[in-house]
Formats: structure tokens, sequence, C-alpha cells
């Protein structure tokens, strides 16, 4: 099958770089502020109505391993502020005839989207799972989590948090999802992916890391998928 075009991220000459002055800022503000207004990724999910960048990353996923389809039931876990939505409801047609069913689950606030339906709570909690399985109608066809943690700065103790949020995810996963399901969490790199990817590799019959585009160089994030779940 042929890529899907225009879709995966911004095309196109570059802008001149944008420089953003002191005015009393940290260097630390400087620096977030230059990289987000010369990025082109957040240029074009304004331009497109996006609410992140990441939706990007989803998109070229999905581009890569076609994990997104028609009449598909999916599940977003910690969904703020929506941009992995908003590519699930497109790419599945939630809200059309015929079209998929996503229910987006979050402890924060979130705005809605057309064909999704969000509910705000706890994935943790343990009557979690049965609500959003009522909300989508049955099991999932593919739990999403872009989740992670706010970042404390020490690299270590930043990492074994979002594999810890990473495992959670994994194991709602396994819970919710249907027969031949799939699973896709973003986790960093730094040794302790070990026990995630032994775990997964009980319950589905493919795993494997990609790093999309949209994922800039300097970050140790990678996403982890898990296809054809099987349980175990």
């Amino acid at each position: 099958m042929a890529p899907r075009k225009g879709r995966g991220g911004p095309a196109g000459p570059r802008n001149p770089a944008v420089r953003v002055r002191a005015r009393g800022r940290k260097p630390s503000q400087i620096r977030w502020l230059q990289r987000q207004l010369n990025d082109p990724y957040v240029a074009e999910a304004r331009r497109r109505g996006l609410r992140s960048r990441a939706a990007f990353k989803l998109e070229q996923l999905d581009d890569r391993l076609r994990l997104l389809r028609p009449g598909m039931r999916i599940i977003d876990l910690g969904a703020a502020p929506g941009g992995w939505t908003q590519v699930a409801v497109a790419r599945s047609r939630a809200g059309e005839p015929g079209g998929g069913r996503v229910v987006a689950a979050d402890l924060l606030e979130m705005n809605s989207i057309p064909g999704a339906e969000i509910l705000r709570l706890d994935f943790l909690a343990q009557e979690a799972p049965a609500l959003i399985q009522a909300a989508l109608g049955g099991p999932a066809d593919l739990v999403l989590s872009d989740m992670a943690p706010p970042a404390i700065g020490h690299a270590a103790t930043d990492h074994l948090r979002i594999m810890a949020l990473a495992e959670a995810a994994a194991e709602f996963a396994m819970v919710t999802l249907a027969p031949g399901g799939a699973f896709v969490a973003k986790v960093w790199q730094g040794g302790a992916e070990r026990a995630l990817l032994s775990r997964l590799k009980q319950a589905f019959a493919k795993v494997r890391h990609l790093k999309p585009p949209a994922s800039r160089a300097e970050s140790a994030e990678l996403y982890v998928i898990a296809t054809d779940f099987h349980g175990g």
C-alpha cells in the first residue's frame, strides 16, 4: 500500500530562524521558546488545527505500520490536550457511519473532540477498565499511550518514572484489548525498558521500537509497538 501523502508532517522550505530576546527570561525559557518558534511541526500543527505537535508522531507511526483503520475501537490514555485523539478519530473515521469509536481518558480536563468520547478519570483506578470499555462498546482494538510524567531533570529518575507509567499502561491494555489488538506507548532509552519488553513479548506476537521523525533528535524517547495480542 502506498504511503499516505501530506499527513505525516510539515513539508516545504522553513522560514528564517526566529530569535527570542531575553527580557528577564531564564536561559532555559529562552531555549524552549526558541525551539518552539522554530519548530516546523509546531507551525504545521497550528495550521491544521491539531492540538499538539505530538499528533505527527502518531501519524508517522501509523504511516509506517498501519495501526489505525476505519471501524476500530481505540483507547487513548493520558490523552490531553488531544493531538493523538484527533488523529485516532480521523483515521478510524469515528463518528461517521460505519466508523470506529474513540475514548480519550485523562485526569486533566480536556475540550471536546467531535467523534471522541472524553472521560476524566484515572486509568489506574480499579473501575477504570470497565468504565472505558463500556464507553467504547466493548474491548479495544488499539490502546495508545503518549504519557510522560513531568521531568525533574535527573535522567535516571525520569527514565524510571516514565517506564513505570508505560508498564501500567501495558497492564491496562492487556485487560482491555480484544484478541489481535495492539498497544503503543512512549518509553525512554536507558535500560529499564527490558522488563516491559519481556512482559509484552509474552502477550503479543510482535514487539518493536520506532522513533518517528517528529521526535526531536536530542530526545531519548522511543515508541514501543506491540501487535497481535494473544494474552499471556
